[in-house]
């Protein structure tokens, strides 16, 4: 016989301790408690990381886990757990906790989908649009993985009534923007916790913008308004830099060759935004470590180590870049943003 879990059941009682992450990482399993304890633990941790949902499962011992991290303004949530079924009721929704847009990567397994009076099914590989301040139901008939980010509605950008259009639809990644959407997603949920702060900032706004433009794709918008193939491309590869912002042997040729064109086609790709690869790089990094320098205190941390953070050889490099650009040299514009007589 099934069992269920009614979501307002959890004012009864306190999510029990997360078991140790790492990072900014937070982790919860169900084997950290007794079997007859895991579906009672696993509806606080759900409720507690997510939103409230009425959880049912084919026994009472359940085997789950999820690890949690925040990128910018994303939360990124990882579930692994056995079947069973979520369902978001109208009596949840009044509780006022669905202030934020999932948008879901099935990375293993199945997920069938009911929201705004259509069905799917995700398959691996497939991303969804949840939204949590609507009813959902969602059957998970197998051992299942999902990759879940949370998303504030109004970074999407999205006109009234658009998100109702993108619910309860699986959006496959056979090609375009969904394409490129799909296994970053999945990468970025497995390494979200190794990226430091500011780079952690900069890849939240790509993806939240790559999330926009797909959504606005699926909604059919004018395609003079989305990135075409190059624009495409421009994504991939600023996504790349952004990654490997701390390798001072990133180079057009290293670049270029990790996404299988020619220098000469990168190249151009920068010469329509009007500018080249080698100075976006440098803006970039430059950006990182003014933002690290006007986070740490005066001597908290060395030139050296900044600059080797963020892709220089060193202090002397950093210091000429960083005074052709700004006019200053690194120290003296810390200790004026200090002072409070700068702006970061």
């Amino acid at each position: 016989m099934p069992t269920a879990i009614d979501a307002h059941s959890h004012e009864e009682r306190r999510l029990r301790p997360a078991a140790p992450a790492s990072g900014r990482s937070t982790v919860l399993t169900t084997r950290s408690v007794a079997p007859s304890e895991s579906l009672d633990y696993w509806h606080d941790a759900v409720f507690d990381t997510l939103v409230g949902m009425d959880i049912t499962t084919e026994g009472r011992a359940y085997d789950a886990a999820l690890r949690t991290d925040h990128l910018g303004n994303m939360q990124i949530t990882t579930v692994e757990c056995d079947p069973g079924q979520v369902h978001r009721t109208p009596r949840s929704i009044a509780r006022g906790d669905g202030r934020q847009v999932f948008v879901a990567v099935q990375s293993a397994g199945r997920a069938q989908v009911e929201q705004d009076g259509r069905t799917t099914e995700l398959r691996t590989g497939d991303i969804g649009f949840f939204e949590t301040v609507r009813p959902f139901h969602t059957v998970f008939p197998e051992r299942f993985r999902m990759k879940i980010f949370a998303v504030p509605r109004a970074l999407l950008q999205l006109p009234d009534g658009g998100l109702r259009q993108l619910t309860g639809r699986s959006v496959r990644p056979s090609g375009g923007l969904p394409a490129l959407l799909a296994p970053m997603l999945d990468r970025l949920a497995d390494t979200s916790a190794s990226y430091a702060t500011p780079t952690a900032d900069r890849l939240a706004e790509s993806v939240i913008d790559l999330m926009a433009a797909t959504a606005a794709d699926q909604l059919g918008a004018d395609p003079a308004e989305l990135p075409g193939a190059d624009g495409v491309l421009l994504l991939r590869v600023r996504t790349y830099i952004r990654w490997h912002l701390s390798d001072p042997g990133l180079t057009p040729s290293v670049i270029a060759g990790a996404h299988g064109i020619s220098v000469r086609r990168l190249h151009r790709l920068f010469e329509a935004e009007d500018s080249t690869v080698c100075r976006w790089i440098r803006e970039q990094r430059l950006q990182e470590c003014r933002k690290e320098l006007a986070a740490r205190p005066p001597g908290s941390v060395s030139l050296g180590q900044v600059a080797k953070r963020w892709g220089f050889t060193g202090p002397a490099g950093l210091g000429k870049a960083f005074r052709n650009a700004f006019g200053l040299s690194p120290t003296d514009w810390r200790d004026r943003v200090w002072a409070g007589t700068a702006s970061c």
